[in-house]
């Protein structure tokens, strides 16, 4: 029986341990190489064509299906954020700004942010049926008293090997959304989050 270390499903890179590790090094580079052609191809200058393209050719490069592999390791997080703070610093007039100043400035979060509203939006879509996988499968509703949102999780206990899992992971950040956040529609949930507060849950807030 012939045995491999890795294979490739979907888009996704999967090791025989479950690490992302391989396929974040596969995306970064790709992504890095992606970054640099728009910096060196685009004859303008103009910051917010560059950022435009950047956004349209390389970040999805970096996002694609990260519900089943976004990293919970400080060290990984960094990698991938590596390629928009390199691509944001070779900006026109950017260079001496702090990597969260040139985020503030030219409007972007950062790619840790981009997935944890990833993982949101695909948790409602499952919540409210908008996708065709099983609610029970992932979830359960809490039966505690509800304060926030009436749309509260059950966290259950996980073993160390499935606690950095979408379904695992998502509980904590989805059940403290705050009464602010609409559920009535999927557009509207998703300009919500856009503005709540989720620096407890990141690992690199202090970029």
């Amino acid at each position: 029986m012939l045995t491999v270390p890795h294979c490739r499903d979907l888009g996704v890179t999967i090791t025989s341990d479950l690490s992302p590790s391989l396929h974040i090094q596969q995306i970064t580079t790709k992504a890095h190489q992606r970054a640099n052609s728009i910096l060196r191809c685009f004859m303008s200058g103009n910051v917010t064509l560059l950022v435009r393209a950047f956004v349209v050719y390389a970040r999805p490069v970096l996002e694609y299906n990260s519900i089943t592999w976004s990293p919970h390791l400080k060290q990984k997080i960094m990698v991938i954020e590596k390629v928009q703070r390199q691509f944001t610093k070779r900006l026109h007039g950017y260079k001496n700004l702090t990597y969260r100043d040139r985020l503030t400035k030219l409007a972007l979060p950062s790619l840790e942010l981009r997935r944890l509203h990833l993982d949101l939006i695909y948790c409602y879509k499952i919540v409210f049926g908008l996708i065709k996988l099983n609610f029970s499968d992932f979830f359960e509703f809490s039966s505690l008293p509800t304060r926030r949102h009436a749309y509260k999780l059950y966290k259950s206990r996980s073993s160390n090997v499935r606690v950095n899992f979408f379904a695992c992971r998502v509980v904590n950040v989805w059940n403290s959304l705050p009464d602010t956040v609409s559920f009535t529609s999927l557009a509207v949930f998703k300009r919500c989050i856009r503005i709540v507060d989720f620096n407890e849950f990141l690992m690199c807030n202090d970029v």
